[in-house]
């Protein structure tokens, strides 16, 4: 009877975090990768706070960054919306988020996705060491990575002794900045994200340049 309760409390679950500003296709198309390549049980949809080393525009609010990653990810049961590193306070690091993760449920196998970049500077990031022993990496290349990517997996692996898997996902160059711009400069955003989240976008006014008295106070 015990083993079947360990057993049943086993899961594999896969966490995407980001700013979501906005969620778009290429997001999406990488956690869907992610939760069959990996047999994953669910992937954790998981909006950053807003993290010391990125300014989010100030027309757009944590409830705005949650409302478009509910929107896009509704039709979808195995992702879900986790709040875990909003409800936190202060400045947020994914070492803790994972060891939060791991005392509320122990029996539960995580996989963290990131994209090559976040890789590369990962021994820069808090406790690298404690990330790698808490998670299984899932690595996303972009184009034109490939030798110089296997390299800093092996390289990662083997001071660390940690396990790194490279995501077998079409590369999609969507970025959120670009959508923003898209925006403010009136170009269409249409087939870059789902379209609930494209009419949430405008029909939220975000993304507009700022006001000239806004503007102004920047630059005194």
């Amino acid at each position: 009877r015990y083993r079947y309760e360990v057993m049943a409390d086993h899961k594999k679950i896969g966490i995407m975090g980001g700013t979501f500003n906005p969620i778009h296709f290429g997001h999406l198309l990488l956690a869907e990768t992610a939760f069959h390549q990996f047999n994953l049980d669910e992937i954790l949809i998981m909006p950053t706070k807003n993290p010391y080393y990125k300014k989010i525009s100030n027309s757009v609010t944590e409830e705005d960054r949650v409302a478009m990653v509910e929107l896009a990810i509704e039709d979808n049961v195995h992702f879900q919306l986790s709040k875990e590193e909003l409800n936190r306070e202060g400045t947020t690091y994914t070492v803790e988020t994972l060891s939060h993760l791991t005392v509320k449920h122990p029996g539960y196998e995580y996989y963290f996705i990131m994209g090559a970049d976040s890789l590369y500077h990962i021994e820069s990031w808090k406790d690298p060491e404690k990330i790698l022993e808490m998670a299984t990496i899932v690595v996303a290349g972009r184009a034109g990575t490939g030798t110089s990517l296997s390299s800093q997996i092996e390289y990662i692996e083997n001071k660390y002794d940690a396990t790194i898997y490279r995501l077998n996902s079409p590369v999609l160059e969507i970025s959120s900045n670009d959508i923003r711009r898209r925006v403010r400069d009136g170009e269409s955003i249409r087939y870059l994200l789902p379209s609930k989240v494209v009419d949430y976008i405008y029909g939220h006014n975000l993304y507009q340049p700022d006001p000239p008295e806004e503007v102004q106070k920047e630059n005194e």
